[in-house]
């Protein structure tokens, strides 16, 4: 089965790899998303996977694993939900993110809405 874009983006995410987050969303974007205590816009893909995603949410993280990743269709739209588990420094935390998306003819992410739950810290077994 091929994966939605969403699900590209989320394993995107969880790679770091700037260039397949550049490759899964348009070169000209409606992208905004809220984040515990912030509020972000941007207008292209670069924006996006450069000052955004890896710039400023998981900047400073080294990515542990997507521990789960969900895609459907709300009516017309994509949605895609995901979890990453990420170190900072020796502190282990969860992030869930759910996302809704349109994508252009190519089948690139046109227009994105985000919602973040933070930086969760994870609680010792």
């Amino acid at each position: 089965m091929t994966a939605t874009a969403g699900e590209t983006f989320a394993r995107a995410i969880a790679a770091k790899d700037q260039a397949a987050l550049r490759a899964i969303l348009s070169d000209t974007i409606d992208f905004q998303a809220l984040t515990p205590g912030r509020v972000c816009h941007a207008e292209t893909g670069a924006e996006v996977a450069v000052e955004v995603i890896l710039g400023t949410w998981f900047a400073r993280a080294q990515m542990d694993e997507l521990s789960a990743v969900t895609a459907g269709r709300v009516a017309g739209r994509e949605h895609v939900a995901y979890r990453v588990r990420v170190h900072v420094g020796d502190d282990e935390y969860l992030v869930e993110q759910q996302a809704y998306y349109d994508t252009a003819d190519d089948g690139r992410i046109s227009w994105m809405r985000v919602l973040c739950s933070g930086y969760q810290p994870l609680l010792p077994a």
